[in-house]
């Protein structure tokens, strides 16, 4: 296993599962204040590292770039609740033992404290590590803890919905012009002539025999009428289609650098 200052350097680091899929990155080790030896790790998991996860260390190491546990990413998710205060008690200690199916009773460094009491017992690397050197003090401010926190800024990226224009649909009346070609009849008169017969003398001779006669005929003929009637047509609505299209949001970060200053032995 490293040793604890290797262990505490791990803070700020990716925490993988034994699949390879990131947990989450570490805020804090948590080591016996007994021992000083280093036993949970305290993991930010959830949306935007809202959530506080503890795994046990004991088996964790590193790979490559990150520090792999022997367990799911869905165990340390589902861990039981633990403040992330500084501290863990005896009983938060053997929840988290019972989950990770450790056995507390064998496992448990004897160090855990009954719930409420917090003097004594497993506490964050920031309350005081001691090995073989001295704990380090802060000189520009008030006093804090023997380690500085290291942010960066992320960037969180997401989308509204904005009024980009409106379409509407008008009706409106135009005039055209429309020709077509009607079939019309009409009456026309010619003049039919027959010669006198047997057939029809008798009809012939029933006038005088001078006489002066009018004969009337009533012509006829069609003409075009024109009716209008409204024909529907089509059916016409507006429709919107969703489209999707990327683009590249570009921003500033911030993000915070440490380095030393006087003679600092570099384990890393």
């Amino acid at each position: 296993m490293p040793n604890t200052q290797e262990v505490i350097d791990w803070k700020g680091q990716k925490l993988v599962s034994r699949d390879g899929d990131k947990i989450g990155t570490i805020d804090e080790v948590y080591v016996d204040e007994q021992t000083g030896k280093p036993e949970w790790l305290a993991v930010s998991t959830g949306l935007f590292g809202s959530r506080v996860s503890f795994v046990p260390l004991a088996e964790a190491q590193r790979d490559g770039d990150d520090i792999r546990v022997p367990y799911a990413k869905d165990q340390v998710k589902d861990s039981p609740n633990a403040e992330a205060d500084g501290a863990l008690s005896q009983d938060e200690e053997s929840r988290l033992y019972r989950h990770y199916g450790l056995d507390y009773s064998e496992s448990r460094s004897d160090s855990g404290l009954p719930e409420g009491q917090r003097d004594r017992g497993v506490t964050g690397s920031g309350a005081g590590i001691r090995e073989g050197g001295t704990t380090a003090r802060d000189v520009s401010g008030p006093e804090t803890d023997s380690a500085m926190t290291r942010s960066e800024e992320e960037l969180s990226v997401g989308t509204r919905e904005v009024e980009t224009g409106r379409a509407r649909l008008r009706k409106y009346v135009v005039t055209e012009d429309v020709t077509t070609t009607v079939p019309v009849q009409r009456e026309e008169v010619r003049i039919e002539r027959e010669p006198i017969t047997d057939a029809n003398r008798g009809e012939a001779m029933a006038g005088g025999d001078i006489t002066e006669e009018e004969h009337e005929v009533t012509l006829h003929s069609e003409e075009p009428v024109v009716e209008k009637r409204t024909v529907p047509k089509e059916r016409v609505r507006l429709e919107t289609d969703t489209v999707t299209d990327e683009h590249q949001v570009t921003d500033e970060v911030r993000k915070e650098r440490i380095e030393t200053d006087g003679d600092v032995r570099q384990d890393r």
